[in-house]
């Protein structure tokens, strides 16, 4: 099944580290998954237990002004008086650029547009927005895409094919208003389904209030990650916690959630 899930939510609040669990996850039942990094800090690498010397090989595609370049056929920084492709050939980027993960998992890495917001018309946003399409449209694989606050790589016809956004959420007030803006940024693009995870919930926390206030605003929440110290060690040596901490308390309740993720995706279909 071609599932194209967005994940959101503010800074720090476990993107990575939820996109990662998913698409290993995944993996590991004979799904294999497309995980595109969109976010600035570009850290799903080692999510996907990819070996740092990987990682630093690999720029990130937007700044990859060579590419750039032959696929759109002018040069970042250059003047954009001169015309170039709006849709280029980017069916062989994944095979060339993409990092193969643990568990099945092939990683792109985007970056971020240098040369002005969202509504940026230049080289690197023909061929970022033309990829996402490709992805999007074209292949099988579960696509699972780690999106940076601004969904900027996201046009509107690719939007409103993801089946899914689903938004990672603290247990704090902030942070559902957060989410609530985030979902209104994905719904004035065309997605139409929105859930949430809390993340790093203390044992014991009641999230009912907030939970309602998400689901009053028509955000299915999911369920609930825990608070897990294996995180904080494996971040600290910079690797994946499923291989840090196979097992951990956090991979395991987001396993326990895969089939209400599965149903809403479905529901969707």
């Amino acid at each position: 099944m071609a599932w194209r899930i967005s994940v959101a939510g503010k800074g720090g609040v476990g993107k990575t580290t939820i996109s990662g669990l998913l698409g290993r996850l995944w993996g590991r039942q004979g799904r294999p998954a497309i995980l595109v990094d969109c976010d600035p800090s570009t850290n799903l690498a080692s999510a996907l237990g990819i070996e740092a010397e990987v990682r630093q090989e690999r720029v990130p595609l937007a700044c990859d002004h060579d590419l750039v370049e032959d696929k759109v056929g002018v040069r970042p920084g250059e003047s954009y008086g001169q015309m170039f492709r709006l849709n280029p050939e980017v069916e062989d980027i994944l095979e060339k650029y993409g990092m193969e993960g643990a568990d099945g998992t092939t990683l792109l890495t985007l970056g971020t547009i240098s040369t002005g917001g969202s509504g940026c018309f230049c080289p690197e946003s023909a061929l970022l927005k033309a990829l996402m399409r490709y992805l999007v449209f074209k292949r099988d694989e579960i696509v699972i895409m780690d999106m940076a606050a601004g969904v900027e790589h996201l046009g509107r016809g690719t939007a409103e094919k993801v089946d899914m956004m689903l938004i990672v959420v603290e247990p704090g007030a902030r942070s559902v208003d957060t989410a609530i803006q985030v979902k209104g940024l994905g719904k004035d693009l065309g997605i139409n389904r929105f859930s949430a995870i809390f993340n790093k919930v203390p044992d014991g926390t009641d999230l009912s209030v907030l939970e309602g206030k998400l689901e009053a605003e028509g955000i299915t929440v999911v369920g609930h990650l825990p608070f897990d110290s294996a995180l904080i060690e494996a971040d600290m040596a910079d690797v994946s916690v499923m291989d840090y901490a196979p097992g951990s308390k956090v991979e395991r309740a987001m396993e326990e959630m895969l089939p209400s993720i599965e149903g809403i995706i479905s529901e969707a279909a």
